[in-house]
């Protein structure tokens, strides 16, 4: 995002007369009077911290010395507000898993803009403060000097002359006059090469520090995985408003038709009519129990109110094929992967029960390294490929969709595995 409000200012007539110049100038001092401390700052940490090594009392002062440009960081976008009225927001960076200093410490020690705001950081004090130091006097420093050489002359205890910038001398007063003028041309333009100065100055931080532009490619990948996730969470919001309305709604009516339907048979005296509604009676009864099926298949309860390995031995209860589970979870997972995991299980049961003549079928799996792994596998006939339209496609982009993977290993004569790996963190959030 570039600094529009400096940029647009440079461009106007009145920039001189403007607060534009203090603005720069303000932005330019303080960058480097804080690059000076930091570098200070920076020697001495890393000078205490690797003397103290050799007793190991310094290791954690060197790695709080890479965590230093945080708060740096944080200064540079508060300064920033000189010179582009605008906000400059972080790099979006992770939560941690759990609440206390050391599982913050190392989220922040694996994220790259930690990294890059050290690198900021060191750039800033070796490279950048001695540039701003520099800009400002060559500005401001040389042009002040050459318009107060009348002064100096004024006050020089009557030898009326004047060293220019320690080099020429100057000893009439129209000499003098004309020197003062040159250095009010050049103020003039100091102010310009300030802003232009400042300028760059906050583009380089912008892009160091702030968070990543519109047009920037990692804020498209990062706004693209958000949009996905609100996407995945839309999904399945409206999956439960959907099992929901069929619940309170279709199904309520449904059995009131069937109740219906059976107060009408037993009114009915024998005949074609009773017939009838025997027949109504059955189809209706049938109707509501797919209704049920379909209900359950969108979100069961049982996912909702205790969790995965309820709903997948819930599942394996209902499967054509026996199956064994083994699922061991530490506790609660968030919605949208345990919804994905649901549907992957119930789907791989369903084609074993469908596709592979199998005797026997096991679902296993855990949380591990931050992964939901599930393994569904079959003593079937094999010979499953993903390629041939068996669904296997649609199950590995619902899995996709949360960053997942599923792999098939399916040789003919079985055994076949399907194997699903889910990134996902578990933290008491979700127990």
């Amino acid at each position: 995002m570039r600094s529009r409000d400096l940029w647009q200012a440079l461009s106007a007539r009145r920039y001189l007369l403007s607060a534009w110049p203090w603005r720069a100038t303000a932005y330019l001092v303080t960058g480097a009077v804080a690059g000076a401390a930091t570098l200070v700052g920076l020697a001495v940490a890393l000078v205490v911290g690797g003397v103290l090594t050799v007793v190991l009392v310094g290791l954690p002062l060197l790695v709080l010395t890479a965590l230093a440009g945080i708060p740096l960081a944080r200064l540079e976008r508060q300064r920033l507000r000189l010179i582009d009225r605008a906000p400059a927001p972080a790099r979006p960076v992770r939560q941690p898993p759990a609440t206390g200093p050391w599982p913050w410490l190392i989220t922040r020690l694996g994220e790259r803009a930690t990294w890059r705001e050290l690198g900021h950081a060191l750039l800033f004090a070796l490279v950048l403060w001695p540039l701003d130091a520099l800009a400002v006097a060559l500005a401001l420093g040389a042009p002040l000097h050459l318009a107060g050489t009348p002064l100096v002359m004024a006050t020089a205890g009557g030898k009326e002359e004047a060293k220019v910038l320690k080099q020429w001398t100057v000893t009439t007063w129209p000499a003098a006059s004309g020197v003062a003028a040159l250095g009010l041309l050049l103020l003039a333009l100091g102010g310009y090469a300030l802003g232009l100065a400042a300028g760059v100055r906050a583009e380089l931080a912008r892009v160091l520090v702030g968070a990543p532009g519109e047009g920037d490619p990692e804020a498209r990948v990062g706004e693209l995985t958000r949009s996905r996730a609100r996407l995945v969470d839309a999904f399945e919001a409206e999956r439960r408003r959907i099992e929901r309305d069929l619940h309170d709604g279709a199904q309520q009516r449904l059995v009131a038709l069937t109740m219906a339907l059976g107060l009408a048979r037993l009114d009915a005296p024998p005949g074609p009519l009773a017939d009838q509604l025997a027949k109504a009676h059955g189809e209706a009864g049938r109707a509501l129990e797919e209704l049920r099926e379909l209900i359950h298949g969108i979100h069961p309860k049982v996912l909702a109110d205790y969790g995965l390995p309820a709903a997948v031995a819930d599942a394996a209860d209902r499967s054509a094929v026996p199956v064994d589970v083994a699922l061991e979870l530490p506790g609660r997972l968030p919605r949208a992967v345990e919804a994905a995991a649901y549907f992957v299980v119930c789907e791989a049961l369903a084609n074993v029960g469908r596709h592979s003549g199998a005797d026997r079928a096991e679902v296993t799996g855990g949380h591990r390294d931050g992964r939901l792994l599930l393994h569904v596998r079959d003593d079937g006939r094999g010979g499953a490929d993903a390629a041939a339209g068996s669904g296997l496609t649609g199950l590995a982009d619902r899995v996709s969709v949360l960053d997942g993977r599923l792999s098939l290993s399916s040789p003919p004569g079985g055994p076949t595995l399907l194997s699903v790996e889910i990134p996902c963190e578990w933290t008491e959030r979700f127990a």
